[in-house]
């Protein structure tokens, strides 16, 4: 996910997280890359929302996902394998975690064997389909799986394992102590015997001694036990701390692999939509970039029966767009589009459109009208004021805010001067600025003022009052053509 580090899962969301979900639809973009799977739902969620800043990670990042989508299968069967190694991992937890040293070894050998073979098929996979991959991050992952675990590796922990099985016995020295009880208990790696048997005859032995426990005595027993544990306690803890490592690469593989599989899930659903799909070009924060064709809504394109309508625009060198027009006119899904196509950017993915380019962003923030309070504790207005003061809080310069009919509770004059002064203030703090409005005060008033880094987008209306859905540069209008639905609602 990283160039020079792990992609960080308990990271906290970002303070708008909620904001942005509920005003994007982002659950809907969400369950479509998940499918189902918890770890892609997390991974979707912490991944999108937690955006990055950096053009050259979202590159690196870009590079990665198009290799995993000129080789899905393979990017699948590495996932799989992954979730299998914790899976089998899990069955075997409760005994790894046993009180009794003995069982710790036992259990974390058979663990480190399965460990064993599943990074047997990760470097067989790494040895056959390195060819086919080439960003650098599958080129890091697959050189480091070949250089790694090597044959030299594998027969070496293999030699481990057989030898941590004790077959002909535990061999430990102890000293005595105060009160002639046993201390400095160590586990001592036994004599390799010779292997021809006449050797074996002739060769001079150390003397030794030897004590029978008798079947029934339970008590010599248990103390025969204690000592076995006493020898292998520093062992067995070693090697659950080996299965731990292993456990935490398999699970940093599933979870970094989980992004690249949600994406292909995306990818796949919105393929059989018909929709345009691209990798976007990103800009430097500090440039005023945003064009683009075919741009759509890819929440609306996932639930909607019949193919969506996509918009082309050429917004370079503009920090603030103005959208008006005709109610029910695909002004909100235009906005949600921007919003989307932001985000999906800034993670590395694809976005909705044929092409598109914008300037990163140092947030997305979205400021979108709301039911009114059913609590009572404030009115509609109040809400919207104190939900962009929450804003203001949060956004730093070059951030892209997104407004939705936003402050239109009160009256014409009133809410579009507090609009107009809002705007003002966010455009002298380099704000990237998309408005939705009503308001024609407002709108008309910014358009009268013939700035240079302001575009003016209308939602078309046919003469019959049909709606194209389709943004064209136009003048804002005194009217939004709400006598149309009334005349659709009430015939």
């Amino acid at each position: 996910m990283y160039r020079d580090r792990d992609f960080d899962l308990q990271r906290d969301l970002p303070p708008n997280a909620q904001s942005l979900t509920q005003d994007l639809e982002l659950n809907v973009l969400f369950n479509a890359m998940a499918q189902g799977d918890k770890v892609l739902l997390e991974v979707a969620t912490k991944a999108v929302l937690g955006s990055m800043t950096d053009r050259g990670d979202v590159l690196y990042r870009q590079d990665i996902l198009q290799d995993c989508l000129k080789n899905p299968s393979i990017v699948r069967d590495i996932y799989g394998l992954a979730v299998e190694a914790i899976e089998n991992e899990r069955k075997n937890f409760w005994g790894i975690l046993s009180d009794y040293p003995d069982a710790t070894l036992r259990r974390s050998i058979e663990v480190l064997q399965m460990f064993v073979t599943m990074l047997g098929r990760l470097r067989k996979c790494a040895e056959m389909h390195a060819g086919k991959f080439g960003s650098e991050g599958f080129a890091t992952l697959f050189s480091m799986l070949q250089r790694e675990l090597d044959d030299d590796y594998f027969a070496c922990v293999k030699s481990h394992l057989q030898r941590l099985k004790f077959r002909g016995g535990v061999l430990i020295s102890a000293q005595l102590g105060k009160g002639s009880k046993g201390t400095n208990y160590v586990l001592r790696k036994p004599e390799q015997r010779r292997e021809n048997w006449f050797e074996r005859l002739v060769e001079p032995r150390e003397p030794s001694y030897t004590y029978h426990l008798h079947p029934r005595d339970e008590s010599g027993a248990k103390a025969l036990g204690d000592l076995n544990d006493r020898g292998v306690n520093l062992v067995a803890n070693a090697l659950a701390q080996s299965t731990d490592h292993i456990v935490s690469f398999f699970s940093m593989l599933r979870t970094e692999l989980a992004f690249y599989v949600g994406c292909l899930n995306l990818h796949g659903k919105l393929a059989n939509k018909g929709g345009a799909i691209s990798f976007p070009v990103p800009a430097c924060p500090e440039e005023r970039r945003h064009s683009f064709s075919e741009l759509y809504d890819p929440c609306l394109a996932l639930t909607l029966e019949g193919k969506t309508v996509s918009n082309d625009v050429n917004a370079d060198h503009k920090e603030l767009l103005i959208i008006t027009g005709a109610n029910q006119g695909g002004k909100s899904t235009f906005l949600r589009g921007i919003g989307l196509s932001q985000l999906m950017m800034q993670c590395g993915m694809f976005v909705p459109a044929r092409s598109f380019s914008a300037n990163m962003c140092s947030g997305v923030f979205t400021h979108f009208k709301r039911e009114e309070d059913s609590t009572m504790e404030s009115g509609k207005f109040d809400e919207e004021l104190n939900r962009m003061s929450d804003i203001a809080d949060q956004i730093r310069p070059n951030a892209m805010l997104l407004f939705n009919e936003s402050f239109a509770a009160t009256n014409e004059r009133e809410g579009s001067e507090i609009a107009r002064q809002i705007v003002h203030a966010l455009l002298d703090k380099r704000m990237k600025i998309f408005f939705v409005t009503h308001l024609y005060e407002l709108a008309h008033g910014f358009y009268g003022k013939k700035l240079e880094n302001a575009f003016f987008l209308r939602a078309e209306r046919q003469a019959d009052g049909a709606r194209t859905f389709k943004l064209v540069e136009r003048e804002p209008l005194s009217t939004s053509y709400g006598q149309d639905l009334y005349s659709k609602i009430f015939k």
